[in-house]
């Protein structure tokens, strides 16, 4: 079992994974495909006179803010555009992909975040009408029901609060929680950089290997969405998942590559 996540930045194309995740699945590779849809979300809320907004946490991450309208951009956007069109180019290629967001089924399930805190122009503030949430619980017998009837589940990081409100999650953290929960071998997380980089943007600084244990020492050379990717490996590795491999998916065969030790492989 090998859980992939895929981001959802400007310049991805979904074209080589789908095709890549074609040729595994026929040597008899079974996935379970997570994706983002940042890029597709922030056009559309452009479009729309709703422009996208990101905040920083206290501890340095930085997220989407959503309000309610930014929640439902990100529906439209993830969980319908995106989400069927990575299905349309997997049903091409002869595999068998079902399209959901973690809302259907409780596939995600998690609390919603009353408030969040941001640093903003140097100060703390507090947001509400935030509609965010952290994945604490997987539908593991929908998902192995799915894979068992020969389906490739491709997900949409929304989840569900235990009350039935949708909540946009972190895609990376949402992939590590479904890989953790299925006893996953290998996660796969996909980005528009080759891997963790010591001086970003300098791909030449490429780090490759990150012994288990060290993990959060490599933290503070994230920078931007790598930081959460970092979050989620370490989130995956201590619930029992193999490896972690932080990947590129701009190169053909993103999945194969990734595999074979290319990118930053952390076990």
């Amino acid at each position: 079992m090998i859980v992939v996540k895929v981001g959802g930045g400007a310049g991805i194309a979904y074209e080589p994974l789908c095709d890549d995740l074609a040729t595994l699945t026929r040597a008899g590779q079974r996935f379970v495909l997570v994706h983002g849809g940042s890029h597709e979300t922030n056009t559309l809320a452009e479009r729309l006179g709703h422009p996208p907004r990101f905040v920083t946490s206290p501890s340095g991450y930085t997220s989407r803010y959503t309000d309610r309208v930014t929640l439902e951009l990100f529906l439209m956007a993830t969980a319908g555009k995106v989400n069927k069109l990575i299905v349309e180019r997997l049903q091409h290629m002869g595999v068998n992909a079902i399209g959901l967001s973690g809302l259907d089924g409780r596939i995600l399930q998690g609390q919603r975040k009353a408030v969040i805190r941001i640093i903003e122009d140097g100060k703390q503030k507090v947001l509400r009408d935030d509609w965010t949430g952290t994945v604490e619980q997987v539908n593991t017998d929908l998902l192995r029901l799915l894979l068992d009837a020969g389906l490739l589940p491709v997900i949409a990081p929304i989840a569900v609060s235990t009350i039935g409100e949708a909540l946009n999650v972190d895609g990376d953290r949402a992939a590590a929680a479904i890989a953790a929960a299925l006893g996953a071998d290998t996660l796969v997380l996909l980005t528009n950089v080759p891997g963790l980089l010591r001086a970003f943007p300098d791909e030449r600084t490429l780090v490759r290997h990150i012994p288990r244990a060290d993990v959060e020492a490599y933290l503070p050379l994230a920078q931007g969405r790598m930081k959460k990717k970092i979050l989620g490996a370490s989130e995956a590795l201590n619930q029992g998942v193999g490896r972690v491999i932080l990947g590129d998916a701009r190169v053909s065969e993103p999945v194969s590559r990734a595999l074979a030790g290319e990118g930053t492989v952390i076990v």
